[in-house]
């Protein structure tokens, strides 16, 4: 009996945990049998293995094989533990020294020629391995750019099994001219060019979006078609600052499982932009799917902006499952097997015409709606959702006089204008866990005015009218912060917190 050894690793969401694999080889009956809750791909990789074992012009042990993924209890996923169950069963049948292979870690889906297969989340898993203490890790060729972005590990690549039993001083026959398997990536979307100069005759709404860039504030626009409400939400990414190192690799591990990421380029240093049609189902925009979980476009705009185009044609379903990121950043999708989570902060941005034939908007003279269409319409946008958008701004329609007039500030001049709020939030908010004042609780908020109760006249009034309630006060609260370190102000006045109501308050009726 012989004992093959090696390692690999499970993503259970974004989340990986480094998996033992064990090869007895037994004189016995010949077969091959996989345990430790592998899934269908899984499992069926036992034809693969011996179909490139022997492709590699390497003879396949005709034994009984046992191989053990460790821990059994957790649910393994996917292909990329070929290679590692490949190596494991060669080293047991002695076609590779077993002497130091249980500290390397294999990554990688065989095809039946014995090429090296890239697989998705290699980042994540690397990152896993590494904060695990493994040192080394051998991958497909075409996955050494995206696992050489982890800091401490030696990557190795290969282009076919032979090549890794050569990397660990076996001996096979390398196979000549043999090209590495290129990664099949999602179709990248293009990039979001443009400048906030472009956007004419819309002053609130360019003010509403440096607020909500500043403070990364939640945000709804309102209007008749052609107002901008489109092109003003595509230039929020452009104002946002470049995402601090520990985000970029947390936004590149999320692309890299989704298949969305080029390596070519590095980190993604650059908040995200997801805009989903509104015809995209749940799963595709919170994730999931039947078997192994993905993450959707929630997860892919994670501390960059997610943005809903005509808001109120989304399926009811899919805007109430937005509820539980926007409150807590993250994502849990449950399965018979276990539940997988996913980082999901980020800014939401939603337009909305008025009316379903978007002319109700001012006099509304022109609109063919019923009043029942109307309501239908707009109610698709329930209280709970609306309640967590701090910024409902209505974008006017553009005449004439706001086509000739002269071009507002550049992205580059907000953005520097965005990045000196920011600097002075973190400031105001050292030694505490938030960085944003959309994050920070309301009784924060409220303890730093106690005493300055003064400023709070419009929110009192709001109060006691019933037009506002204790959570949307607190909301105003943190909109008025925002509004007063964009202006250079330690705390907010009273002119603040009067403006943040008015933007609060501007809500769809």
């Amino acid at each position: 009996m012989a004992l093959g050894t090696t390692a690999a690793v499970a993503l259970v969401g974004l989340t990986g945990h480094v998996v033992e694999v064990q090869a007895q080889l037994a004189w016995s009956v010949p077969g091959f049998v996989l345990v430790g809750l592998p899934d269908t791909a899984l499992s069926e990789s036992r034809d693969r293995v011996r179909a490139a074992v022997l492709s590699s012009d390497i003879g396949w042990p005709n034994r009984k094989i046992t191989v053990n993924l460790s821990p059994a209890s957790l649910p393994k996923r996917g292909s990329a533990f070929d290679v590692a169950i490949a190596v494991a069963v060669l080293a047991g049948a002695g076609d590779v020294p077993a002497a130091g292979l249980e500290t390397v870690v294999h990554l990688g889906e065989l095809g039946l020629d014995g090429r090296l297969q890239p697989v998705r989340g290699v980042l994540p898993m690397v990152a896993a391995a590494a904060a695990a203490g493994y040192r080394d890790v051998v991958v497909p060729t075409a996955d050494v750019a995206e696992a050489s972005l982890v800091p401490g590990v030696r990557v190795r690549g290969a282009t076919t099994l032979a090549d890794v039993v050569a990397l660990h001083g076996g001996t096979a026959r390398a196979l000549p001219g043999v090209e590495p398997a290129r990664p099949a990536r999602a179709e990248q979307q293009a990039g979001r060019s443009g400048d906030l100069r472009e956007v004419v005759g819309q002053d609130v709404p360019r003010l509403a979006l440096e607020i909500a860039a500043a403070g990364g504030h939640h945000l709804l626009f309102t209007g008749p078609p052609g107002a901008g409400k489109t092109m003003l939400a595509s230039r929020l990414p452009g104002i946002l600052p470049d995402l601090s190192e520990p985000d970029a690799v947390e936004v590149t591990s999320v692309h890299s499982l989704a298949g969305t990421f080029d390596p070519g380029g590095g980190l993604i240093t650059r908040p995200p932009y997801e805009d989903p049609h509104h015809t995209a189902t749940a799963a595709a925009v919170v994730g999931g799917g039947s078997g192994l979980p993905r993450p959707g476009a929630a997860s892919r705009a994670h501390h960059g902006v997610l943005f809903l185009d005509e808001a109120p044609e989304f399926g009811q379903r899919v805007l109430e499952t937005l509820r539980q990121p926007l409150e807590h950043g993250e994502l849990v999708i449950h399965r018979a097997a276990g539940a997988a989570r996913f980082p999901a902060r980020f800014q939401l941005v939603m337009a909305a015409n008025p009316c379903p034939c978007g002319r109700g908007g001012g006099k509304g003279l022109d609109c063919t709606c019923t009043p029942m269409a109307r309501r239908r319409y707009l109610a698709k946008l329930s209280g709970p959702l609306l309640d967590r958008v701090d910024l409902q701004v209505e974008v006017e329609a553009v005449g004439r006089d706001g086509m000739r007039a002269a071009p507002g500030e550049s992205t580059a001049v907000v953005a520097a204008r965005v990045r000196e709020a920011r600097a002075a939030t973190r400031e105001r908010l050292a030694g505490t866990p938030w960085t944003l004042n959309a994050q920070v609780p309301g009784s924060w908020l409220r303890e730093r005015l106690r005493g300055r109760w003064d400023v709070l006249r419009p929110v009192d009034a709001a109060l006691d009218s019933g037009h506002l309630s204790l959570r949307g006060a607190d909301r105003v609260l943190r909109i008025a912060y925002t509004i007063a370190d964009l202006a250079g102000r330690a705390e907010p006045v009273e002119g603040d917190v009067g403006f943040a109501l008015t933007m609060r308050l501007g809500r769809i009726a």
